[in-house]
């Protein structure tokens, strides 16, 4: 981690994602409001390297680049809490006890074989 400090305008662009993203929360839920401010990080990630490799190595761009990236990690690990990835324990749905699946399948089809209205010996 750098001493660096990020610039002004950076720390002003993520402050304004994120309440786009809090206030985007309200209206259509956190998953949607996560995914549309990590598009949005990422876009200014994307900016401030194009311009980092414009205008060489300056104390500012890689500064700029960390405080983008925790951002960007801040906001995965918020978006992960509330849509665990599928092959998490998190993610597997959990089994009321008593549930249909514990009982055995089709249990009327083992009960032996039956004639058809015939008695057993009677001619």
């Amino acid at each position: 981690m750098s001493t660096e400090m990020a610039t002004d305008e950076v720390t002003d662009m993520i402050a304004h994602i994120e309440m786009h993203r809090q206030e985007m929360a309200k209206e259509t839920g956190l998953a949607s409001a996560c995914g549309e401010a990590l598009r949005k990080l990422h876009e200014l990630l994307e900016h401030e390297r194009a311009a980092m490799q414009l205008q060489g190595t300056s104390t500012t761009h890689p500064a700029n680049i960390e405080a983008i990236t925790i951002e960007i990690k801040r906001v995965r690990q918020l978006a992960a809490a509330i849509n665990p990835k599928p092959n998490s324990p998190q993610a597997r749905p959990r089994q009321q006890p008593g549930s249909r699946s514990n009982m055995p399948h089709n249990s009327h089809r083992n009960k032996g074989r039956r004639t058809m209205g015939r008695r057993g010996g009677e001619r």
